[in-house]
């Protein structure tokens, strides 16, 4: 096992009783250290916790992780790594990223965020407890949720996992994306990014997406197509559609992301550049990345009926 000061420890639990008893105490310990606390779980479950705290529930952060993560890539940069960069020392955060609910679509970037927490915290002072519903959640997620934490929790107590292997989850989740169904397609290049926010409106608004989201989409658009441009080989190709009430934005490239973390790291406010997949992150519903050895695809999903 891999020490690092980061502690890392998924909770199993099978009902109310169970979640409150390994909540908690967890967070009651962290107010004890005058550590830092936050809790980003479903509203149900923020409900139980802040109703067992009573008034001490008035010295922790609760964040609606359906919210502010609805885009796992947004939990990074806008919940963990936010509320990290606020405290100097350990932070204690209670983080639910995977709940019954979350749709298959979801899931693998939901996946891929919990192995890329030890990673983005690897030398950052935290403990990050995972609630993971062991009654309603199917095997094949609780045997994900042992591979990408290094500790194991229920009402047994702690013990090491011997599965923990984020970094072959990691390559897991780095599989090629289905095939786009009837998209529409534009090739671009450094002098027609223009051109390429007008081709991705004007089909937008022909795949339905609301008035409100095209915003998103075009601020999505342009930062995909600008890094293809300055990060890839000059240039690429944009694909739009429709799929299951929502519109994808694909672009492609012949570039590679060598960087795991690419688009999760809150950004310094005086920094330069370094936004464009954390703005992507920020604006899409879903972002679904594939680096490959001909290049990069990343994917972008906005809820064609507005915000979901």
């Amino acid at each position: 096992m891999h020490h690092t000061p980061l502690r890392h420890p998924a909770l199993f639990y099978r009902d109310a009783e169970e979640y409150l008893a390994g909540t908690v105490p967890f967070v009651l310990d962290g107010l004890a250290e005058d550590e830092p606390v936050a809790v980003a779980a479903p509203p149900s479950n923020l409900e139980l916790i802040a109703a067992d705290l009573g008034a001490l529930a008035g010295s922790v952060r609760f964040i609606d992780m359906t919210e502010a993560g609805r885009n796992p890539g947004r939990i990074l940069p806008g919940v963990l790594l936010a509320f990290a960069n606020e405290h100097a020392g350990r932070v204690r955060i209670i983080g639910e990223p995977i709940w019954p609910g979350r749709t298959a679509q979801e899931y693998p970037a939901c996946l891929q965020h919990e192995a890329l927490i030890n990673l983005a915290f690897r030398d950052r002072a935290a403990t990050i407890l995972c609630p993971y519903d062991s009654a309603r959640l199917t095997t094949s997620v609780l045997a994900d949720a042992r591979a990408t934490h290094p500790l194991l929790v229920d009402s047994a107590g702690y013990r090491p996992s011997h599965s923990y292997a984020p970094e072959r989850v990691l390559a897991v989740c780095n599989q090629p994306l289905p095939a786009a169904p009837d998209a529409v397609t534009l090739r671009f290049e450094a002098g027609g990014l223009s051109a390429v926010r007008h081709f991705a409106m004007d089909h937008a608004q022909r795949l339905g997406l609301a008035p409100d989201r095209l915003d998103d989409l075009a601020l999505a658009v342009a930062e995909l197509s600008a890094n293809s441009v300055v990060h890839g080989t000059g240039g690429g190709v944009l694909r739009l559609w429709r799929e299951h009430g929502q519109v994808v934005c694909e672009a492609s490239d012949g570039g590679r992301i060598g960087d795991p973390l690419a688009g999760r790291r809150p950004v310094p406010p005086r920094q330069v550049g370094g936004r464009g997949l954390l703005m992507v992150n920020q604006v899409a519903d879903l972002v679904r990345t594939y680096v490959g050895e001909d290049g990069t695809t990343i994917r972008a999903y906005l809820w064609s009926g507005g915000t979901r």
